[in-house]
């Protein structure tokens, strides 16, 4: 579907540029745009592998697993329906890290894997569950104490303080996250209010 909306927008520009005479404009913006996009892949790239290897460090000397056992209770809460002891449980962890730590690229295999084993849990029924559920939107909503991706940008196009939005991304997520929670909290409860009156 998403294919489909940007070719549409391409198509849409290219012919509003035609239609208006600034053809050239569209061609000119086109190749500028492309070599800032290998460009800013580059600088991703670097970003992307210096967090990731320091994720991995951090999975050798033992503080994801720290990590996770400090998340159980945030875990249990959430996800009240799962069973103690279960992989999901270091997959949601984990997940939850790379987010918070505003590692995305991390985040997606270990969200992936999550969900997996969440589908086995649901019986592999077409009809996504409570905890699926849950998981996405606590993925969505996304709490970060590092937004690395909007600091990557902001220093590729010359910021003069990449950092400096750190204090309003963590309110901004935070407000998101809570909202996700409490809306994930409340569709669980009205979920199974309904299943027991069937």
């Amino acid at each position: 579907m998403l294919n489909y909306l940007w070719g549409f927008m391409i198509l849409i520009g290219i012919v509003v540029g035609a239609l208006k005479g600034n053809i050239a404009d569209v061609s000119n913006a086109t190749i500028n745009s492309s070599k800032e996009a290998v460009s800013l892949c580059i600088t991703m790239l670097g970003i992307m592998a210096m967090w990731t290897g320091m994720m991995q460090v951090a999975k050798k000397c033992g503080l994801v697993a720290s990590f996770t056992k400090a998340l159980r209770p945030v875990i249990r809460f959430l996800f009240p329906d799962l069973p103690k002891g279960h992989i999901v449980n270091e997959y949601i962890a984990s997940n939850m890290i790379a987010n918070i730590l505003g590692l995305g690229w991390a985040a997606t295999p270990m969200g992936l894997m999550a969900m997996r084993e969440l589908k086995k849990l649901n019986g592999n029924r077409e009809t996504a569950s409570c905890d699926m559920c849950t998981l996405l939107i606590v993925n969505i909503s996304s709490l970060q104490l590092i937004p690395v991706n909007i600091i990557a940008y902001r220093s590729q196009y010359g910021s003069a303080n990449p950092a400096e939005i750190l204090m309003s991304g963590i309110v901004a997520t935070s407000i998101s996250t809570l909202a996700g929670v409490i809306f994930a909290t409340v569709a669980r409860k009205l979920s199974k209010l309904k299943e027991r009156k069937r």
